[in-house]
């Protein structure tokens, strides 16, 4: 028998609410952690307001067809359920903007499922083996997440989506690059952001082997926890005192990933990632690899830095899509503009070397310190470049130098010395 999901206290309030008929004229409906195994019908009465709904956190497998006469609804989020398809219903809403099923069984996407005026569609860690015809013809898809599924071929005609900007299709089964990463996804005018480790072509898995087996081994009963520094894609940073046996104490960042896949991919695969990056000036680095935590969590520990650090922007929001959220009236000196622009250029600069690409280079994966200086962080997304293949490898670092030129154009709207001076 399932087990029934307790519902949050916030939860329970809003879904008596919603069947007191206290929420008509809603836009927003925030369901998650409700323990529903089924859609409340009180829910298809918001169809002239409804605009976002979460159902996140349930128990539920299907939707009525009725979920179609939801017109207005432009986002919906449905991930950690036990759906193991996605609704054909969902591909009538006439303006479905977002939509997330992260973390469900879904094996199955009908040609039906998929509406096209989807902008972010959200599938990672699923058991899904194929994909529909219909996503090529999603032409406003912008963001597409597809990393922990079980996929070895992308649908012809990916070139159509000329607005794409991020792909994630990491940790999936795909026995060749070219299924993968075909000449026509690759050709996109604004793809940037691309992740692809953790597959069988992927490159990664002998390097992961070898880094992981020759880095410095942390254990967990040398840590002392603290308080949490921040949160990513792929987990949490925590701040530690760490006491090893042959040396002095001292304060380290230790990242517990959040499970065995993430919205970017495999953490063993950013691990590698981040070793094999090695020591660099605009680098955060890596001290050793988490060893021995009591329920198999896996971690790095990286050095600690300054109070005074912190990312250059905020991540996308629901807004924003695929681009960062900067301060209101965030202003750099010109001279911290050309540094933080240099810093960056550099970084990733020294990762091509390296035979990485970095997959997901952003402002929120830029630290400052306020005074110039950077430091690129996080590998969630982070590639091998193939050693055999020249023109693949210079079509994924383009992305990467694509990426650096948006993060250079951005900073330019905030730093009068970068203006039409772009670094590439």
């Amino acid at each position: 028998m399932p087990t029934t999901l307790t519902p949050t206290a916030t939860a329970a309030h809003t879904l008596a609410r919603l069947r007191a008929g206290d929420l008509q004229g809603s836009t927003h409906l925030d369901l998650r952690g409700a323990g529903l195994s089924e859609l409340p019908a009180e829910v298809l009465s918001l169809a002239d307001t409804l605009e976002v709904l979460d159902l996140s956190g349930n128990a539920l497998a299907t939707l009525p067809d009725g979920v179609a006469s939801l017109t207005r609804l432009h986002t919906l989020f449905a991930s950690g359920n036990r759906f193991t398809a996605v609704p054909p219903a969902l591909g009538r809403l006439p303006v479905l903007d977002t939509l997330g099923f992260k973390s469900n069984q879904i094996a199955e996407v009908n040609a039906a499922a998929l509406a096209p005026t989807l902008r972010w569609l959200i599938l990672t860690d699923n058991r899904i083996t194929a994909l529909p015809s219909t996503l090529t013809e999603c032409t406003r898809m912008q963001k597409l997440m597809l990393a922990g599924n079980r996929l070895s071929t992308l649908p012809r005609g990916m070139g159509r989506l000329q607005r794409l900007e991020l792909i994630r299709v990491s940790a999936n089964r795909f026995e060749q690059a070219d299924h993968a990463l075909p000449d026509e996804l690759l050709a996109l005018p604004q793809l940037a952001w691309l992740a692809h480790a953790g597959n069988p072509f992927s490159a990664e898995r002998e390097h992961a082997a070898n880094a992981l087996a020759d880095a410095r081994p942390i254990a967990w009963s040398e840590l002392h926890l603290q308080a949490v520094l921040g949160e990513g894609a792929s987990g949490h940073i925590h701040a530690a005192r760490w006491q090893p046996a042959d040396g002095p104490a001292q304060d380290v960042a230790l990242k517990l990933f959040k499970g065995a896949v993430t919205s970017d991919g495999l953490p063993q695969c950013e691990m590698a990632a981040t070793l094999v990056a090695g020591d660099h000036s605009n680098l955060v680095g890596a001290l050793g690899v988490l060893a021995g935590h009591p329920h198999g969590a896996q971690g790095l520990a990286l050095p600690r830095l300054a109070p005074n650090w912190a990312p250059l922007a905020g991540p996308p929001s629901m807004a924003s899509c695929s681009r960062d959220v900067y301060a209101d009236g965030l202003r750099m000196p010109a001279a911290h503009g050309e540094a933080v622009a240099r810093a960056a250029a550099d970084a990733l600069a020294h990762l091509h070397a390296r035979g990485l690409m970095h997959g997901d280079l952003y402002a929120h994966n830029l630290l400052v310190d306020g005074q110039g200086g950077a430091l690129l962080s996080d590998f969630g997304a982070a590639s091998f470049l193939p050693a055999d293949d020249s023109g693949r490898v210079e079509a994924l670092k383009a992305l990467d130098r694509r990426a650096l030129n948006i993060l250079l154009d951005e900073l330019s709207q905030r730093s009068d010395a970068l203006a039409g001076a772009p670094i590439t």
